[in-house]
């Protein structure tokens, strides 16, 4: 086990649901100023998708894979 590389996967899906869950908690996008750029350069539905994969989607994924990997000993490093 490799608790720095599980550790660091924990955070990161922390991060992924702490933005699940502040953007369902606030509802005006100007709390969110990348979210708002990015709707203002790719359009109100492309620009959500987009936020949504990069600051949730992908930092889930990633601290999932991490733990697993934490946990078999694999290093990040």
């Amino acid at each position: 086990m490799n608790p720095v590389t599980t550790i660091i996967g924990v955070l990161a899906v922390c991060y992924g649901l702490y933005t699940t869950w502040a953007r369902a908690r606030v509802k005006k996008a100007e709390q969110f100023a990348k979210l708002d750029a990015m709707k203002k350069r790719w359009g109100e539905k492309a620009g959500t998708a987009i936020h949504v994969i990069a600051y949730t989607v992908v930092p889930i994924v990633f601290g999932i894979v991490m733990i697993i990997r934490g946990l078999q000993g694999g290093s990040l490093f």
